[in-house]
């Protein structure tokens, strides 16, 4: 009975890798203007997005449906442009034990970057699937936080 795993998921974007770091890392609050999946965000706990002392609260949308939970920051590694979140509360724990969204971002050789997001979770039991729905709705939401930055880029040029 295997109750915790590991998904991985790769996506290539046209914009910089510093350009979606920075916008996961210090605009965190703009994410909901560009994600159609994202009904809500606002701070629970602290006053700062991007204090790992700060506890956010999400309302969003995933197969149709909408969810809630709560996020906290444990790690941010500037350098490596990684961040590690805690997810946890509403329809998580409905779910899981534990759930952590990890998220890296690269430039390749190419002058594109790569989105790197894992998830690593442990279901309360072995009836409860894999967070394939979660994974699928990072990519989107991927997606959407590129055409942004892109749109924007244009705008400015």
């Amino acid at each position: 009975m295997v109750l915790s795993g590991k998904l991985i998921n790769e996506l290539g974007i046209k914009t910089s890798a510093e350009k979606f770091y920075k916008l996961l890392a210090t605009e965190f609050h703009e994410v909901q203007v560009h994600c159609e999946r994202i009904h809500h965000a606002k701070l629970h706990e602290g006053e700062d997005w991007h204090d790992t002392d700060t506890v956010k609260h999400w309302t969003y949308v995933i197969g149709g449906e909408v969810h809630t939970c709560y996020e906290s920051i444990e790690e941010v590694d500037e350098q490596n442009k990684k961040i590690i979140w805690k997810i946890f509360g509403g329809d998580i724990d409905k779910h899981y034990k534990a759930f952590r969204l990890i998220l890296e971002v690269s430039d390749k050789a190419d002058g594109t970057a790569v989105v790197k997001w894992t998830i690593e979770y442990e279901k309360i039991n072995e009836d409860i699937d894999p967070p394939y729905g979660y994974m699928d709705y990072f990519g989107k939401n991927t997606r959407d936080i590129d055409a942004h930055l892109i749109k924007e880029e244009k705008v400015v040029v």
